[in-house]
């Protein structure tokens, strides 16, 4: 993917040509797809869990994302096993309907699970698993993976119940209306459980790692690492806490207004931008278009799975 500057901004190098298309009538947007990613925090720092997509990924190959992909169909399944805030709560925080609202926050802990290896679920409401290795465990989580076992059959096999207080919600961001694989993410942040740790669990990364949210940033500011602009922002906004419980507590207040894209076409030049987020501004040459909208309202920003 080029990047097209000196820091670690991901661009695909098509986005200009589907800016046009789209502007002309030559495109038609499609839906995006619900998703979740979690940013796992563990202290001291807080650390932040990253993986690195294959290069060879149609999607954000080579950006730094975190644990997350899609909604399962399945995910909305009123026989999951639940502990914490209500679907009521969820629905009204997320600004969507219940079942919506439990499949989102089923899709976060399912993903985190099938690609970290982390778990976020207990005995009881009151508790969380420890260990999770394990050739038992590893069977479950591939059957996940492969869409053979629903997370709520898997709680149910278990005995567990999803903890959806160790949940905050944290951001939410759509794909531009110009990217043909199009995401409506919701961003959570959560404390690794004691007992666990991450691994990577994940066919779509090459390498995981842990880094504060400052050093991440720096790396790409110095543009060695490559991230998506959903990515880089939600690492800059937790820079001002210290512990992970910092974070989660911060969560409650966070504005999850939908972060949306914006591009025009100014005297043949495409501008790009992320309202409220004028460092992902882009301004590229487009030799031959003529001045116009190219997107009144596209969405912002790509996820992990995919996203994020």
């Amino acid at each position: 993917m080029a990047q097209g500057q000196a820091n670690g901004q991901w661009y695909p190098p098509e986005w200009p040509e589907r800016i046009r298309a789209l502007a002309a009538g030559g495109l038609t947007p499609v839906p995006p797809r619900r998703a979740a990613t979690v940013l796992l925090l563990r202290d001291p720092g807080p650390a932040v869990h990253l993986l690195r997509r294959r290069t060879s990924m149609a999607f954000a190959g080579g950006a730094y994302a975190y644990p997350g992909g899609g909604v399962d169909p399945r995910d909305d399944d009123r026989a999951v096993r639940w502990a914490g805030p209500t679907r009521a709560y969820w629905a009204e925080r997320l600004g969507v309907d219940e079942p919506a609202a439990q499949a989102i926050v089923c899709a976060a802990v399912r993903e985190t699970y099938e690609e970290a290896g982390v778990l976020l679920a207990g005995p009881t409401a009151g508790t969380v698993v420890g260990d999770t290795t394990g050739d038992d465990w590893e069977a479950d989580r591939a059957a996940l993976v492969a869409r053979e076992l629903s997370f709520a059959q898997f709680l149910d096999r278990r005995g567990l119940v999803l903890r959806s207080d160790l949940l905050g919600a944290w951001a939410r961001w759509i794909t531009p209306e110009f990217e043909a694989r199009r995401y409506d993410t919701w961003f959570f942040v959560a404390a690794l459980p004691e007992g666990q740790r991450t691994r990577n669990a994940s066919t779509e990364a090459d390498r995981t790692v842990w880094s504060t949210p400052a050093e991440a940033a720096a790396g790409y500011d110095r543009g060695e690492l490559l991230m998506m602009p959903p990515t880089i922002a939600t690492l800059r906004a937790l820079t001002p806490y210290g512990t992970a419980a910092e974070a989660l507590a911060a969560a409650a207040g966070r504005d999850l207004t939908p972060v949306l894209a914006r591009a025009r076409l100014v005297d043949g030049e495409i501008v790009l931008s992320w309202p409220g987020h004028e460092e992902f501004t882009k301004h590229v040459p487009a030799a031959g278009v003529g001045p116009g909208e190219a997107s009144g309202a596209a969405s912002g920003a790509q996820n992990g799975e995919a996203p994020a």
